[in-house]
């Protein structure tokens, strides 16, 4: 098949969104498959800013939400116009967002929607638009019509898939996130020169948060749980790799706290470095929370930590309650639970042979039920059911 795969999103960009589509694009390809991939990013970058940057930048300040939905509505428009000079090269779109979605469905050509979120709720949850607002009700509407109108639809965990039936009555199939089990593998960076080009001491305990900074990501739970774990642990340095609107928040516990020396911000990392990070640390927190209706869902960090063979203490919440099983392969918290995030990670620094046992049954985990090869083919047979409907038509 020759395939699409297109967003309204810049690619690659910091986040899951973009290792999916570069994952899946590696897994189809080694199946056979010829795939393309058609981003905001492959667009004139003048005609980016000045048509679907700008505007809403300068919009937003005055009008909160309003300016979001138009760079939205402008990017969905330029994407139909690449989209219409493209179209008769493919046999089947797979959209990874909603307005995506929508510019795909009017092509003709058959598209099969991939839903990573709620895209209303989620730009609720980062502060982009007021809840119940125009804005909102505008957003969900285009959900709706883009689940209802694609040729099949693809979640990412059970919980999406039943926000879509509740949202639309239609039934997504669900295809859990996936890695390449082959680029995350236990020992597999010389961590001596991971820590040295980051900065990080040679013998410290590395906790490493891969997050983008955001509300939902539940970024500040970390922060405000080291000041126990420094008491028992105080070579204990905790390390972001990510940005987001939450990193003013973060740098004002490290000043309260006096954390300034047991907290690196990396900002953001090309995803071929995070192999070396996840490699050289010591646990990986994925403190997801509850945030205006968002929850975690199969998250792509947990799974890469799994891979690479460092226990995980996670946020008991959405997609990462389906991926651990507490205390067998990673231990999950209460949401919001300081106290016990931090009790989580003294026990593994207490213990590393414990905490080598939840590395050792995650990595089989990942290698037996989250292998991209596997998920490829899934989204291959929904791909030639979704043109085999098409040809009926």
């Amino acid at each position: 098949m020759k395939i699409l795969i297109t967003t309204i999103f810049q690619y690659p960009h910091e986040g899951g969104l973009s290792t999916h589509v570069s994952t899946l694009k590696k897994g189809l390809e080694e199946l056979g498959h010829s795939v393309d991939v058609l981003s905001f990013s492959d667009m004139n970058p003048l005609i980016r800013k000045v048509y679907a940057q700008a505007p809403g930048f300068l919009i937003n300040k005055f009008n909160k939400g309003k300016g979001q939905l138009l760079n939205d509505r402008q990017k969905r428009k330029l994407l139909s116009s690449y989209l219409e000079q493209r179209k008769g090269q493919y046999d089947l779109i797979n959209s990874q967002d909603v307005y995506a979605a929508i510019a795909a469905i009017e092509t003709g050509v058959p598209t099969v929607a991939t839903v990573h979120g709620y895209f209303s709720f989620e730009a609720i949850s980062r502060g982009a638009i007021i809840k119940g607002s125009e804005e909102d009700k505008e957003i969900l509407e285009t959900e709706r019509q883009a689940y209802k109108n694609a040729a099949k639809v693809i979640a990412v965990d059970k919980r999406i898939r039943e926000y879509i039936l509740e949202q639309t009555d239609v039934e997504a199939f669900t295809i859990k996130n996936f890695i390449d089990v082959n680029d995350f593998q236990p020992a597999k960076e010389d961590h001596s020169k991971v820590r040295a080009e980051f900065g990080l001491p040679e013998n410290a305990k590395i906790l490493f948060v891969p997050r983008r900074l955001t509300e939902k990501n539940g970024v500040t739970y970390p922060a405000l749980s080291l000041r126990k774990v420094l008491e028992k642990h105080p070579d204990t340095m905790l390390v972001y790799a990510g940005t987001g609107e939450q990193q003013g928040r973060i740098e004002e516990i490290m000043a309260e706290q006096g954390l300034q020396k047991n907290i690196k911000l990396l900002g953001s990392v090309p995803h071929e470095k995070m192999k070396g990070l996840y490699a050289a640390a010591d646990i990986v927190l994925v403190p997801s929370v509850h945030s205006y209706g968002v929850e975690e869902a199969t998250s792509i960090s947990a799974l890469e930590a799994m891979g690479s063979g460092a226990p995980v203490v996670a946020g008991a919440v959405g997609g990462l309650k389906e991926i651990f099983v507490h205390e067998q392969d990673g231990l999950l918290v209460d949401v919001q639970n300081i106290s016990q995030f931090s009790d989580s990670i003294i026990r593994i620094l207490d213990d590393p042979s414990f905490g080598q046992k939840l590395a050792d049954l995650a990595r089989s985990k990942v290698e037996d039920e989250y292998s991209h090869l596997a998920a490829a083919g899934k989204y291959a047979e929904i791909y030639e059911a979704a043109l085999a409907d098409h040809r009926k038509k």
